[in-house]
Parts: structure tokens; C-alpha cells; sequence
């Protein structure tokens, strides 16, 4: 069960270094959101938007986030979609849908950047889905960078 059913959201210039649950900091001048886990654990969850990663919808009064947060890393393994600032609980995935995930979102990722004809950036944001944060230093200096 979900701890927090509903975020606020607040759109802000840079991240907060402290995250309040139940609260979603949106910062578009960086392209990503970050929140404390909605099951409760405290962990804090960053969300970049990419063409790869999440789409954030904002609609004047509320915001959604798409894909569903899967934080298979965390050992909550927590999974929920944010829809209009709902928190809703979605199901637990197995080891092997885990793993389908992670290799169609490695696959996008280089679809993604050689049509393009670039590299991904050496900062760029990882994807929590997509692997396990800290483990690409980029991620980390990028991170810090949202606070200052």
C-alpha cells in the first residue's frame, strides 16, 4: 500500500536539497521531476524528462507523469503511476519483466541518440528503470548540479 496517494506539485527553479514527501518538485529549466518514494521508505526518486524517459503532463490544475515509476533498484521495488497528482498503486513485476524493461529502454535510448547522430550526453540523466543510479558517475554530477 501506498503511503502517499496524492503529490503536490511545485514547479521550482532548482530541487529543494530537502524533499518533503508527498510533495512532486518539477524544475523545467533542468527537465526533470523528483519526489520521496510514495510507498513511504524515503528514498528519493528522480524522473528526467527525455524523449526516452518520462512525459510530464501538466494541466493547469494537476500533473501526471508517464511511464509508470518502477523503482525496481530501491528495495521497496515500489511501482505506481502518477495521474493528476493520484498516486495509484500498480502491481509488482516479476524479475524477467523487469529485465524485458530494461533492455527495450537500453534499445530506445540507442534508437534514440544514432538517429540523431549524436552521443548521449556524458551528464545526461539515467533512468532509475533503466539502470542503477550511481553506478554512471554523469548521473550523480547532474544531479548535484539541480541543487547548486
Amino acid at each position: 500500500m501506498m503511503r502517499h496517494s496524492r503529490l503536490e506539485h511545485q514547479f521550482v527553479p532548482r530541487i529543494p536539497r530537502a524533499v518533503e514527501p508527498g510533495v512532486l518538485y518539477i524544475s523545467m529549466e533542468h527537465g526533470t521531476a523528483i519526489h520521496s518514494c510514495c510507498c513511504g521508505c524515503g528514498e528519493e526518486v528522480v524522473t528526467p524528462f527525455t524523449p526516452t524517459d518520462w512525459k510530464m503532463t501538466y494541466d493547469g490544475e494537476s500533473v501526471s507523469l508517464h511511464p509508470s515509476i518502477g523503482n525496481w533498484q530501491l528495495a521497496c521495488r515500489s511501482h505506481y503511476i502518477i495521474d493528476r497528482g493520484q498516486v495509484i498503486e500498480a502491481g509488482p513485476w516479476t524479475r524477467r519483466q523487469i529485465a524485458v524493461e530494461q533492455d527495450r529502454d537500453k534499445r530506445a535510448k540507442g534508437q534514440y541518440y544514432a538517429s540523431r547522430d549524436v552521443v548521449p550526453p556524458v551528464d545526461a540523466p539515467v533512468s532509475p528503470v533503466a539502470s542503477e543510479p550511481g553506478r554512471r558517475a554523469g548521473f550523480w554530477s547532474w544531479l548535484r548540479n539541480l541543487f547548486g
